[in-house]
């Protein structure tokens, strides 16, 4: 039995999104439930190139909020491992001072997910 692909109201991609995971799903149907405009994925920025001008790091946030010109990242991952991911943030704010990013963490994505009974999905 093929999986039930979401329709989303709010979404402002071309094709339909293909989320890395659940909670990227669940943060998109807030979004949607908010009729929050958003897109999924839509631009990746270089942190490092090596001497020959090659793409050595790289950041693509999970969600775009082009209404508030606000880009968003979500980790579930254990707190432990978080620290790869703030240092990118901290990249991306040095290297695109213009560009608007928050973190978002499991804590923060489980008082929504209680708020918002997704657990029951």
């Amino acid at each position: 039995m093929a999986a039930k692909e979401t329709k989303f109201t709010s979404y402002m991609g071309a094709t339909p999104p293909q989320f890395a995971n659940r909670s990227e799903e669940e943060c998109a149907k807030i979004l949607d439930y908010y009729r929050i405009p958003w897109m999924y994925e839509p631009r990746t920025f270089v942190l490092e190139r090596d001497a020959d001008g090659n793409v050595v790091e790289a950041f693509t946030p999970d969600f775009y909020l082009p209404e508030q010109d606000l880009f968003v990242e979500l980790t579930t991952m254990k707190q432990a491992h978080v620290t790869k991911k703030n240092m990118k943030i901290r990249k991306i704010r040095e290297r695109f001072p213009e560009i608007n990013i928050k973190l978002f963490y499991k804590k923060d994505f489980l008082k929504l997910a209680q708020k918002f009974d997704l657990s029951h999905e």
